[in-house]
């Protein structure tokens, strides 16, 4: 009898409307999984049109050419003789569902709608999908006549069913049913489903993975089974970076694990696995069995196909394995990384430019640059052709092979000092020791011929010069001054973009790299299109805190020793001028709060929901020991009025890459207000009594 079962699953670099590459690396997966012995292969959700496809959903076009992909996949030899498992949004009887369709040698065996939709935080799935709400039943699908032609099948089963082979039964999960309360394969697995599939859409976010891998352990190690996570990887088209993992467990523990972080767009896990082991594992756990006794069952789709061999005894078994996950700094050095080398290849540009200051977070953001080019060089060292063929194109060159991140570095990576009357000779000589030690073309240039020539412009106008502070100057002079100097290096850094490799005598244009950390993005404490405005942010979602540990792997793991002058340096915009030639301002003075503070007040103000009555009353426990609650309460106020002035400057935030649960990001994570009552009354008075009482 037929014990031992071979499962393929796997993490696909998909691209949203890419039909024509998202249809290769589909088959491309197939293919490797049916050379590995597989007999059934899941891959990631919506992968025939790609997850990020967002309103493009409504248009009838997705929907045809998703079932253009289909019937090719249909047709392709590489899908004969293995139960094929794969994502695309489907209309029937005119509703949309996200779907999985499941098919074996030119025949549909079963579509099935997603049952629990994703739609927080950065999902919005209700907008563009309708869940699947008949739980175990089934209806009619009449099918396209291209795929009509394909199959002889006018019409398919759609619905909550599942799959009997000749020797188990599948039921499928699809992503977010994986985190409901009442998952499917609860009621899956005490009605005899051995083997559960869920084909995922999951972004990263730090220190998320683990997670997700006890969730998928956890399904198991109370009713018992195999379960198979396949998940999408890289860029999408959006902020997001969607981190693979992909995985296979059974009875609770973990057999096979994907990688997370990867350059690869097709990367596939196979396990063989013994039914024999669930069985026994699910005899003796009573309470599931008096469960089962009891269950409703699932409609059953017949297939009469195997995914075990006959003579199966000698067939070696996967045993399990313990789960490795990275630290959070080597999720922020390769997260990142690989998110960067996507937006450049595909947005056919070639390479990057950064203002690069000589401080934490732009330091931080070239470092991620330089380990994107450490990965890059270490796929093709690895034989990665595709990364090979993106790379030579990338640099203008045909026969360029990439094995010095530092050469690499130099070819498609600019960086630029670009200093001012008030820059430091520290800050300049931090960033080109930087720069000279990842091997970046590094440019030095002054902006005060520019300065001048804007300021001078409106003293024409107005008869009226401005004057910094320390020279007699209001705050609202010194602050317009501190603007014109940042926003002028937002026009050089765009002019060098476009220009810098047209001076080398070299083609195409760079993509300029925004370094605001999520902390100051938070607070506001950045001046409304400078630096900051950019094409795309790496370190937009990331702390300070986290980035100071960053910036510390860095110096241990690629020897970076500039990076100790700058990590010893307190944080500072130099918009101000020096004082004795050394400088007078710093980050954490000008924003009246610390960094570390600006972290706490964002999870609690995101993450716990909390608006300031509500943070007041969890802070004066939390910091007790520092600070008594008339501090607390001067803090609290201090950061919502801060907050709330500047979050105007949300709106315009460049896209960045999506690594915190407590990102201020506008465009979908963090919707709010960006005109506020920024004096608070009824809430800060609400504070006030709580003071008094206190």
């Amino acid at each position: 009898m037929g014990r031992a079962v071979t499962v393929a699953t796997c993490a696909l670099n998909q691209w949203a409307l890419d039909f024509e590459g998202n249809l290769e690396r589909i088959v491309r997966s197939i293919d490797i999984a049916k050379r590995k012995g597989a007999r059934y292969r899941v891959g990631p959700e919506l992968e025939i049109c790609g997850y990020g496809c967002s309103d493009h959903f409504y248009e009838s076009d997705t929907l045809l050419h998703s079932f253009q992909v289909l019937e090719k996949l249909l047709e392709s030899p590489a899908t004969q003789d293995i139960i094929c498992d794969v994502g695309m949004p489907v209309l029937h009887r005119n509703v949309r569902y996200n779907c999985r369709v499941i098919f074996l040698n030119k025949k549909i065996l079963l579509i099935r709608p997603k049952i629990s939709l994703a739609n927080g935080g950065n999902y919005r799935e209700l907008r563009w999908f309708t869940p699947w709400s008949k739980a175990k039943h089934v209806e009619e699908y009449f099918l396209p006549r291209i795929i009509q032609e394909v199959t002889g099948q006018e019409t398919v089963p759609f619905g909550d069913a599942v799959l009997a082979t000749k020797d188990t039964c599948l039921g499928a999960e699809i992503c977010e049913e994986l985190w409901a309360p009442n998952s499917p394969h609860i009621e899956m697995g005490l009605d005899g489903v051995e083997i559960f599939t869920n084909s995922s859409g999951s972004h990263h976010v730090l220190r998320k993975a683990h997670a997700r891998v006890d969730l998928v352990n956890s399904a198991t190690a109370k009713n018992g089974g195999i379960y198979i996570l396949a998940n999408q990887k890289g860029c999408d088209g959006d902020r997001l970076y969607y981190d693979g993992c992909a995985m296979i467990s059974m009875n609770g523990e973990t057999v096979a694990q994907g990688s997370q972080f990867s350059l690869d767009d097709v990367e596939v896990l196979v396990a063989t696995l013994d039914l024999e082991d669930v069985r026994s594992y699910r005899a003796e756990i009573s309470s599931r069995n008096l469960a089962a006794s009891k269950v409703n069952p699932y409609p059953r789709v017949k297939v009469n196909f195997a995914l075990s061999c006959p003579d199966d005894v000698a067939v070696p078994i996967c045993l399990p394995i313990q789960w490795r996950h990275h630290s959070p700094e080597e999720e922020i050095s390769l997260g990142p990384a690989c998110w960067l080398w996507d937006y450049l290849r595909r947005s056919k540009q070639a390479g990057f430019l950064l203002p690069l200051s000589g401080g934490i977070d732009s330091s931080a953001t070239a470092c991620i640059v330089y380990s994107m080019c450490h990965q890059v060089c270490l796929a093709v060292k690895n034989g990665n052709a595709d990364v090979l063929a993106d790379a030579r194109r990338i640099v203008n060159d045909e026969t360029y092979i990439p094995e010095d991140p530092r050469e690499l570095c130099k070819r498609l990576f600019t960086t630029c000092y670009m200093a001012s009357e008030n820059s430091s000779q520290d800050t300049c000589n931090r960033a080109k020791l930087l720069a000279e030690q990842i091997g970046s073309y590094h440019i030095n240039l002054s902006i005060d011929a520019a300065v001048k020539a804007v300021v001078g412009i409106f003293s024409v106008v107005t008869g009226q010069t401005p004057r910094f502070s320390v020279y007699g100057g209001s705050s609202r002079e010194s602050l317009a001054l501190q603007n014109v100097q940042a926003r002028i290096r937002m026009v050089l850094a765009y002019l060098f973009a476009q220009l810098a490799l047209w001076a080398r005598g070299m083609p195409g244009g760079l993509l300029v790299l925004g370094s605001a950390n999520v902390d100051e993005s938070l607070r506001g404490y950045l001046t409304k299109y400078d630096c900051s405005s950019a094409d795309i942010n790496p370190i937009g979602g990331i702390s300070k805190t986290d980035l100071k540990s960053f910036i510390q792997y860095c110096i241990e793991n690629f020897q970076l020793t500039a990076l100790r002058s700058i990590m010893s340096a307190p944080p500072t915009a130099e918009l101000e001028p020096l004082v004795d030639g050394q400088v007078a301002q710093t980050d954490e003075a000008d924003m009246g709060m610390t960094y570390a503070e600006l972290s706490v007040y964002g999870k609690l103000r995101k993450i716990a929901k909390a608006g300031p009555y509500s943070m007041f009353c969890k802070l004066i426990n939390m910091w007790k020991e520092i600070c008594s609650p008339r501090e607390v309460a001067s803090k609290v106020k201090h950061f919502f009025r801060m907050y709330s002035v500047n979050r105007h400057k949300m709106t315009t935030l460049t896209p960045s890459y999506h690594a915190e649960n407590y990102s201020p990001d506008d465009n979908r994570f963090d919707l709010r207000p960006f005109l506020y009552n920024t004096s608070w009354s009824w809430q800060f008075r609400c504070i006030d009594r709580q003071v008094n009482a206190l």
